[in-house]
C-alpha cells in the first residue's frame, strides 16, 4: 500500500466515524445534524493538515467549518464574516496560490 492510498484511508474512517458520531449524536441529543454538520469539514481539514500541514485546503476547510458551527450554534453575526473575515481569507488563500507559482517558477 502506497503513502497516497493510506492517506486516502486515513481521510475516510475520520469522516465515517465522525458521520457515526453525529449520527448518534443527533438520536441522543439536541445536537442534530443541522447544527452539527460543519464539523464533517472540520474533520476533513483535520485529515488534510495530518497529510500535509501546509495545505491551503486544510486550513480553509477548518475555518469554514468553525465558522459555519459558530453561526449555526451561537448565531455569530454574519456581517462580520462577510466583511472582513472570508475577504481576507481569499487574500490569503490568494497569496498562497502565488507564492506556490513563483516559488515553481525558480
Amino acid at each position: 500500500m502506497d503513502r497516497r492510498e493510506k492517506q486516502h484511508i486515513l481521510t475516510g474512517g475520520l469522516i465515517l466515524i465522525t458521520v457515526g458520531i453525529l449520527i448518534i449524536l443527533g438520536k441522543t441529543t439536541a445536537f442534530g445534524f443541522s447544527k452539527s454538520w460543519p464539523v464533517l469539514l472540520i474533520v476533513i481539514g483535520i485529515g488534510a493538515l495530518v497529510q500535509r500541514v501546509r495545505d491551503l485546503g486544510g486550513w480553509f476547510l477548518i475555518a469554514a467549518g468553525v465558522i459555519f458551527l459558530a453561526n449555526y450554534n451561537w448565531e455569530l453575526d454574519t456581517r462580520i464574516i462577510s466583511a472582513y473575515l472570508l475577504p481576507a481569507a481569499l487574500i490569503v488563500i490568494g497569496l498562497g496560490v502565488l507564492r506556490k507559482y513563483f516559488k515553481g517558477k525558480s
